[in-house]
C-alpha cells in the first residue's frame, strides 16, 4: 500500500515580522482559505488559498493593493507597503454566486493617520467579495474612510436571501464596530440601507455611491477630536451575531460608549507596534444628552434597521454572542456568568442560569437523536442544557 503524508505543513507568514492567524480557516471546495492578521504591526494582510491535498499555495490577495493595483493611490506614498488591514476574522461562502465575503480590518498606523495621507486607505475597514477560484476580487465596500479609530470592520458578515422592499434580494448584513448596521446586496455590493444600532456621531450620511460623509472634527488627530461615539472597542466587535428567518430579525451584543482620539507619529520597525496612539486631551467629554457607557442585547429589523427590542445586561465583552433558534428562542452568554433565554420576537426574558465563571463565548446548538442541546464553554467546564423528555 503506497504510503501518504498526512502532517503536511506550510508556513503561511513570518510571525516575528509582526504576522498572525486568529481565526479559522474556510474550506471551500478543493481549497483551504485563511486570513492573515497584523495591523497592530503594519504588516500587509492578505488572504491566502491553499490546495487541500498538497498544501500548496494556489493564489494570494492583499489587502492593500500594491503598485499599479486598483485602490493604490488611496495610499500616501510607499505607506501602503504598512498599510496593516488585516483579515481578523473567519469569511462567510456563498455557493450560489461562488463568491467568499471576508471582512478587512485596521490600516496601519492604526490611529495616525498623517503617515497614510488624507485618504480612503482602500481596503482597510472594508467587506471584499473575493472569487475562491481565482482569487480575483469582485467588488468591495468600504464601511470607514481613513479610519483613525480602529474601529475595523471585522465583525461575521450574514448572507441572507429574504424579501427586501417588497423584492426578493440577496442580502449581506454586518452590524460595524462603527456603531452603523449596513445591508448590501451582496451581487454587486451596493448600499442599500445603513442606520446606527448605538449612539454615533461620526457619520453625517452617505452620498450617491454610498461612500460615508465624515463629520469634521471626529477622526484621529494630533490637536484630538471631539468625544466621538463609539469607542475604540465599537459599538460590536467580536461578538458573533445572529439571524433568525422566522422573525426576520437580525440580533447581537453592543455596547454604547464615546472617547476622543489623539494620535502622535511613530516611526516603523518591523516586528514592532504601529499604532500612533496619543494619550487623550484632558477635560473633554459627553456632551449633555449624550449616553454614558452601557451595554445590551438588541434585535433589529433589517426591513428598516429600527431597533425591535433592546434588554440591557450588566457587563459588555469583545467576545460573547447570540445564538437565535427556529423555537423562536435567542440564547445569550453575558460576561457576568448569566446564560439568557430571550424571547426572539419581543426580547422578553425566558429564562436564565449563573455559570459562576466569567464567560468569554457564545452558545452553540446541536442535536443528538432528534433532541436538541444548547452549550456553552464557561471557565474550564462546558456547560449543556435540553428540555426535559416528554413523558
Amino acid at each position: 500500500m503506497e504510503e501518504t503524508n498526512d502532517n503536511l505543513e506550510t508556513q503561511v507568514a513570518d510571525t516575528m515580522a509582526g504576522y498572525s492567524l486568529t481565526s479559522a480557516p474556510l474550506v471551500v471546495k478543493d481549497k483551504v482559505l485563511v486570513g492573515i492578521t497584523g495591523g497592530e504591526f503594519g504588516a500587509r494582510g492578505f488572504l491566502d488559498a491553499y490546495d487541500r491535498a498538497t498544501g500548496k499555495r494556489l493564489w494570494r490577495w492583499y489587502s492593500v493593493p500594491g503598485p499599479n493595483e486598483f485602490g493604490n493611490d488611496t495610499w500616501k506614498g510607499d505607506s501602503w507597503m504598512r498599510g496593516g488591514s488585516p483579515m481578523w476574522l473567519t469569511g462567510s461562502y456563498d455557493p450560489s454566486t461562488n463568491l467568499v465575503f471576508w471582512t478587512v480590518g485596521n490600516p496601519g498606523p492604526q490611529i495616525d493617520r498623517s503617515e497614510r495621507g488624507d485618504l480612503d486607505n482602500l481596503f482597510s475597514d472594508s467587506v471584499v467579495a473575493i472569487d475562491p477560484d481565482s482569487g480575483q476580487r469582485k467588488w468591495h465596500y468600504q464601511f470607514t474612510t481613513n479610519d483613525g479609530h480602529d474601529w475595523d470592520s471585522c465583525q461575521a458578515v450574514v448572507l441572507v436571501d429574504r424579501q427586501w422592499h417588497g423584492q426578493m434580494r440577496h442580502l449581506l448584513l454586518h452590524a460595524d464596530r462603527n456603531g452603523l448596521f449596513y445591508v448590501l446586496d451582496r451581487t454587486s455590493g451596493a448600499l442599500l440601507n445603513a442606520t446606527p444600532f448605538v449612539y454615533q456621531n461620526w457619520n453625517a450620511g452617505f452620498d450617491a455611491s454610498g461612500r460615508p460623509l465624515i463629520v469634521p472634527g471626529s477622526n484621529s488627530s494630533r490637536e484630538g477630536s471631539f468625544f466621538v461615539y463609539p469607542t475604540v472597542g465599537g459599538g460590536t466587535n467580536f461578538q458573533p451575531p445572529s439571524y433568525s428567518a422566522r422573525t426576520g430579525l437580525f440580533y447581537l451584543e453592543y455596547r454604547e460608549g464615546g472617547q476622543t482620539y489623539t494620535s502622535t507619529t511613530v516611526p516603523f520597525e518591523q516586528g514592532r507596534q504601529y499604532i500612533g496612539r496619543d494619550a487623550p486631551k484632558p477635560g473633554v467629554g459627553p456632551k449633555a444628552g449624550e449616553p454614558q457607557s452601557s451595554a445590551g442585547i438588541k434585535a433589529i429589523d433589517p426591513e428598516t434597521g429600527r431597533i425591535v427590542w433592546d434588554v440591557p445586561i450588566a457587563q459588555g465583552s469583545l467576545t460573547n454572542g447570540v445564538l437565535a433558534t427556529a423555537g423562536d428562542v435567542v440564547f445569550a452568554a453575558v460576561r457576568d456568568g448569566n446564560v439568557l433565554a430571550l424571547d426572539a420576537r419581543t426580547g422578553r426574558h425566558l429564562w436564565h442560569v449563573q455559570t459562576g465563571a466569567n464567560l468569554a463565548a457564545s452558545p452553540m446548538a446541536y442535536g443528538v437523536n432528534g433532541r436538541q442541546y444548547v452549550a456553552i464553554a464557561a471557565g474550564n467546564v462546558v456547560y449543556a442544557f435540553t428540555l426535559p423528555e416528554a413523558r
